[in-house]
């Protein structure tokens, strides 16, 4: 499993990504503050934050873009410090900005990336051809980029990040601007370089996506790490209760009546059917086990056609909220816009 913390021990070589301590400054302002983070072989960790929360400088510093102002990191076997060509060497990169060379046509511009990453002739014509066509590229793989559409962009964006088969990925928003079957398509592709065992950090403003996707998500505030853990043991953490919704099949005038006082239930409320489509019953419990089962026997006696019964604990948007949802957060974008730092970071 991917490992965030602030953990000051060695590091660890086993690891494919490990940071100890990162921190990296701006003149006076602090844009990462001491993150330490660690992703093993397969293992997809999500940084989630607002913009300014150090997001990007953290990849862009493990990515071997930017010195670290303090700490250290290891990438793929290499010093982010004393090899940072080694570093770009062995990761793949897609920011939110693609940067692509515009006036170029995909296919003789994946070549020269591959020619860059020291690829011999039939090996850059074999991966050029399975990523355009992976990508649906292959239409307009003689055509110049500068008329391509922002979703068009990305996905070249992503085969050159995986033309020369990195161990290590850092994907910044890679589904922004795909249309949902593109998206789809990038998501599943995310989860086969989980299985290849290469190690990816994804930032993403898609709590959806980061649920489905990472083994382990990091939560950053003010370039601190405030949260880490796995989407369940975030979504459960801090939460005592279970919000639960049934549906009936008709109305039932005794409904509400049944409900209250019994134990277990708390805040329950009867939709009618009048103003929703359906009948809807929904209240909040510390002990689904014993109280639902109440529930559903209560209503049955009073004559309810049960249809469904859902039971969810707090959403990691939730989790993320309480963390990220503070007068200190607030502050901080505040400061980023006055110095012209507010996006990605």
């Amino acid at each position: 499993m991917p490992h965030a913390s602030p953990d000051t021990g060695a590091l660890t070589p086993a690891a494919m990504i490990e940071a100890r301590a990162l921190t990296r400054r701006f003149g006076t302002f602090v844009a990462v503050d001491r993150v330490s983070l660690r992703v093993p072989a397969g293992g997809i960790l999500a940084l989630l934050g607002p913009n300014g929360a150090g997001k990007t400088t953290i990849v862009r510093m493990l990515a071997g873009l930017v010195t670290p102002s303090a700490g250290e990191a290891v990438v793929a076997g290499c010093d982010v410090r004393s090899d940072p060509a080694g570093v770009r060497a062995r990761v793949g990169l897609v920011t939110d900005v693609p940067g692509l060379h515009e006036q170029m046509a995909p296919a003789p511009y994946l070549d020269f990336y591959g020619q860059l990453y020291g690829l011999d002739t039939a090996t850059r014509r074999r991966r050029v051809a399975n990523l355009l066509a992976f990508f649906g590229l292959d239409d307009v793989r003689t055509k110049r980029m500068a008329g391509f559409s922002k979703g068009m962009k990305q996905r070249v964006a992503l085969a050159r990040a995986l033309l020369h088969e990195p161990p290590v990925l850092f994907l910044d928003e890679p589904t922004s601007g795909l249309d949902p079957l593109g998206a789809r398509a990038v998501r599943e592709l995310i989860r086969e370089l989980r299985s290849e065992r290469r190690a990816v950090v994804l930032c993403t403003h898609d709590l959806d996506e980061a649920e489905r996707l990472a083994d382990e998500v990091a939560i950053l505030r003010g370039g601190r790490v405030v949260a880490t853990g796995s989407p369940g043991a975030l979504r459960a953490g801090g939460a005592t209760e279970t919000v639960v919704r049934i549906e009936l099949a008709g109305p039932c005038p005794g409904a509400a009546s049944t409900l209250t006082g019994l134990d277990g239930v708390l805040a329950p409320t009867v939709e009618d059917g009048v103003s929703c489509p359906a009948t809807v019953v929904t209240y909040r419990t510390p002990q689904p086990r014993e109280t639902n089962p109440a529930v559903v026997a209560r209503l049955v006696a009073e004559g309810a056609g049960v249809v469904t019964v859902t039971s969810e604990r707090r959403s990691l948007e939730d989790a993320y909220a309480a963390v990220v949802e503070s007068d200190g957060a607030v502050d901080r974008e505040r400061v980023l816009e006055r110095n012209g730092r507010g996006r990605g970071g």
